[in-house]
């Protein structure tokens, strides 16, 4: 039983990170209900506090991302407050076109 979990845990952690949330650089906050925030959290995983709620079009700075269970968390500051920092699910997050990043 201990071996089937670890190797799950294994084969888990090796899965490749989305294209969109692999490179570090400038992306934007997206995917969002209208009537919706994307939550930056504390740290990566739905049971760390909400630091701040980033509405659609949000410039974010990625510096890292991480697998935990199925989703993707990026480690993010606000690109025009970078010292609010942060996690975020890399499913609502795309690259700046252009940033030059």
């Amino acid at each position: 039983m201990i071996r089937h979990i670890a190797f799950a845990l294994l084969a888990g952690a090796l899965l490749p990170l989305p294209a969109h949330a692999q490179s570090r650089g400038t992306y934007e906050v997206y995917g969002v209900e209208e009537d919706d925030l994307l939550k930056m959290r504390a740290g990566a995983g739905t049971g760390f506090k909400v630091i701040v709620g980033l509405p659609n079009g949000t410039v974010v700075r990625v510096s890292a991302c991480e697998r935990t269970g199925p989703t993707v968390w990026c480690a993010v500051a606000l690109d025009r407050a970078r010292g609010l920092k942060g996690y975020v699910s890399g499913a609502y997050i795309r690259e700046v076109q252009g940033s030059g990043s």
